[in-house]
C-alpha cells in the first residue's frame, strides 16, 4: 500500500495555487521552519496534488528524474529560490506594501524562461497557450511561475493576506463576504488562538481574585 507522503496530503487552503505553493513552508524567516517538500520527488508529487500537472505529466517527469538525477536536483534548488520568492513579493502586498525588486527577479527569470516553451494553438473550440513537450522537468517551475505571474495581475492580488496565527506564515486569497478573514484556517489556527484567548482571560481572572483580599488587608491597616 503506498504511503502518501506530506506534499501528497499539504493543505490546499490559500484559495490559490501559487500560494499554496508558498505554503509548502511553515516558517519562512526560521531556521527551522516546516518542510513539505524534500526533494524532486516530494516537489512533481505535489504539483499533481495541486493540480498544477495531470497524473501522466507526474509520471513522465518523475521517470525522466530517475534517468536524470542531477537535472531532477537543480529544478527542485530552482523551484525552491522560486517559492521563496513569491513568497516576499505575496507578504510584501499581503502588508500594503509593494515586493521589492530583487525579490520579484527570480519569479520574472522563472516566467521569462517558461515562455520560451510556449506557443499559440488553434483548436476546434478557438485560440489557446500550449506549451512544447520537450520542456521535461522544467515544466514545474514553468506552471509554478506561470501561476503566480497570473495572480499577480488578477483581482485576487488585492485580497491576499498572511495568516494572523501566532507562528504561521501562511497565505490566502480572502474570499469572505466583508474581507475580515484573518486565519489560513478556522479549524487550526483560529482555534488555537480562541483558546489562547480563553486561557488568557482564565489566567487573568485568577490573577484579579488573588489580588483582592490583599487588597482589602492592606486598607483595614
Amino acid at each position: 500500500m503506498h504511503r502518501l507522503r506530506e506534499a501528497e496530503t499539504h493543505r490546499l487552503i490559500a484559495g490559490d495555487a501559487a500560494l499554496n505553493f508558498a505554503n509548502t513552508l511553515n516558517g519562512h524567516a526560521r531556521p527551522a521552519g516546516h518542510e513539505y517538500l524534500h526533494d524532486f520527488r516530494d516537489l512533481a508529487l505535489w504539483c499533481r496534488h495541486a493540480g498544477l500537472l495531470s497524473a501522466r505529466e507526474t509520471q513522465a517527469v518523475l521517470k525522466h528524474a530517475a534517468g536524470h538525477p542531477a537535472e531532477a536536483q537543480n529544478v527542485y534548488r530552482r523551484s525552491l529560490t522560486l517559492r521563496e520568492s513569491i513568497f516576499r513579493v505575496f507578504r510584501a502586498m499581503a502588508v500594503g506594501g509593494q515586493p521589492a525588486p530583487q525579490d520579484l527577479e527570480p519569479l520574472n527569470a522563472a516566467w521569462r524562461e517558461g515562455q520560451r516553451h510556449a506557443k499559440v494553438s488553434l483548436s476546434p473550440e478557438g485560440f489557446s497557450v500550449a506549451w512544447d513537450d520537450d520542456a521535461r522537468l522544467g515544466q514545474i517551475p514553468r506552471v509554478i511561475s506561470s501561476a503566480a505571474v497570473q495572480t499577480l495581475i488578477s483581482s485576487k492580488a488585492s485580497r491576499v493576506k498572511r495568516c494572523a496565527g501566532e507562528g504561521c506564515d501562511w497565505l490566502f486569497v480572502d474570499d469572505s463576504r466583508n474581507h475580515l478573514r484573518r486565519w489560513c484556517s478556522m479549524d487550526e489556527c483560529g482555534n488555537r488562538a480562541k483558546m489562547r484567548r480563553r486561557q488568557q482571560r482564565k489566567e487573568l481572572a485568577v490573577s484579579e481574585r488573588s489580588s483582592r483580599p490583599a487588597a482589602r488587608r492592606k486598607s483595614i491597616s
